[in-house]
């Protein structure tokens, strides 16, 4: 057997779910070892009043291979929670997200009680410059073009889907075998309602771009436990 062939069979496969009405292009600047397999997921339009936990089971069909990683961001960190209630996991990793409901932000929460986030009119998702600071954190707004291109998701009917799942987030306990990630600038997700353990490095909301180095850097530690 060949080094190359052991290689690519001791390869760790990471799956990596992007933020809310982000597209995988967030992670291209993510460049790890070849010990790592990266295999990036798009959301998928959800049906009808669709749970998000039905949504996460068909999001478990895009997983190929055995106890991967699952990493998400934001949102989609979210999501990879409640994915790892269906399949097998090596390990979850969450940036720049929450591990439990109780970690939302006091107008998320808010949202929840009136159902206040039912009320915005549809027509903001067209307005790309609030959609991008809404993905990604109003410290992106100096360079909002910069940001515009990471969005791929704009179906209203997936964005009204998506914000009344995350204010009406379920859980309550942290799950095991979890890793949390976070910027000490977040705005989205302020660091004061966090509940430890987490990891905090500079930056705000979309930190899996601005600091992808440190991603690069640290994240094969963090997975070998090294």
């Amino acid at each position: 057997m060949t080094d190359q062939f052991k290689d690519k069979i001791l390869s760790i496969p990471i799956y990596c779910m992007p933020g809310m009405a982000a597209s995988p292009k967030i992670f291209e600047f993510i460049d790890l070892s070849d010990k790592f397999e990266i295999y990036c997921l798009s959301w998928i339009t959800p049906k009808q009043n669709e749970l998000l936990s039905d949504y996460a089971k068909r999001m478990c069909n895009k997983v190929k291979h055995k106890n991967p990683v699952l990493l998400g961001v934001s949102f989609g960190g979210i999501l990879v929670q409640e994915m790892a209630k269906y399949i097998s996991v090596y390990q979850i990793i969450i940036i720049s997200s929450i591990k439990s409901r109780i970690e939302l932000s006091f107008p998320m929460k808010m949202a929840k009680k009136t159902n206040a986030h039912k009320l915005l009119p549809t027509q903001w998702i067209n307005n790309i410059d609030l959609l991008a600071m809404f993905s990604f954190g109003r410290g992106i707004k100096k360079r909002i073009s910069l940001y515009q291109r990471y969005l791929s998701e704009r179906d209203p009917k997936y964005l009204n889907w998506a914000i009344d799942s995350l204010v009406n987030w379920k859980q309550e306990n942290v799950i095991d075998n979890i890793v949390h990630i976070h910027g000490i600038s977040d705005n989205v997700f302020p660091i004061k309602n966090l509940n430890q353990p987490f990891i905090k490095i500079r930056g705000g909301h979309a930190i899996i771009i601005t600091q992808a180095k440190w991603f690069n850097k640290e994240l094969p530690k963090i997975i070998q436990n090294i």
